[in-house]
């Protein structure tokens, strides 16, 4: 599964582009700082894709009690509700950093956490970005949930990478049928 962090950010046009062109679904963790109406979420869902929440603002939620990571987290899921005008299923802790009540906020607010398999590390190599296809088929298993950012790097190796793993007799699919 094609995962990316940190959107909607300016790279989102060109990577729909590529998952519409080589025919894949990923998920997208958004920070609801970045999501306005006049952002092209709309053709996200339009396309298949899903829509999850990355928090507010990026905060390292362990360095806040249950009471502020329940506030930060339901109002991503109210405003992604809001603007998308579908249910948020699914939840990224942000640097991957969690505890407990990060876990606890989430369920509560009926958001399953999704965490990864393969870090693409997309995010420390924009003088190489061919290292990222490295990083992650070096790693490939079935069900692997794969990171990836909205980034210029990202884009740049994207279909190359998207065409590597197909080749190697991977799919693609999304979290409702991935856990069959």
């Amino acid at each position: 599964m094609l995962t990316f962090d940190d959107g909607p950010a300016r790279a989102l046009p060109a990577i729909l582009d590529i998952l519409r062109s080589e025919e894949v679904q990923a998920v997208f963790f958004w920070q609801t700082r970045l999501l306005h109406s006049s952002r092209p979420w709309k053709r996200v869902l339009d396309e298949g894709h899903l829509v999850g929440s990355h928090s507010t603002k990026h905060r390292n939620l362990t360095r806040l009690s249950f009471e502020e990571q329940l506030a930060d987290l339901s109002s991503s899921k109210r405003i992604i509700s809001e603007i998308t005008g579908q249910d948020v299923k699914y939840f990224r802790p942000p640097f991957g950093q969690y505890n407990n009540d990060t876990i606890s906020a989430a369920s509560v607010l009926g958001m399953e956490t999704m965490m990864w398999r393969i870090a693409s590390m997309d995010w420390e190599t924009a003088d190489n970005p061919g290292q990222i296809i490295k990083y992650v088929t070096d790693h490939l298993e079935n069900k692997a949930i794969i990171l990836l950012h909205e980034l210029p790097q990202t884009v740049q190796i994207l279909p190359e990478l998207i065409r590597e793993i197909k080749q190697r007799g991977f799919q693609f699919r999304l979290p409702d049928s991935f856990k069959a």
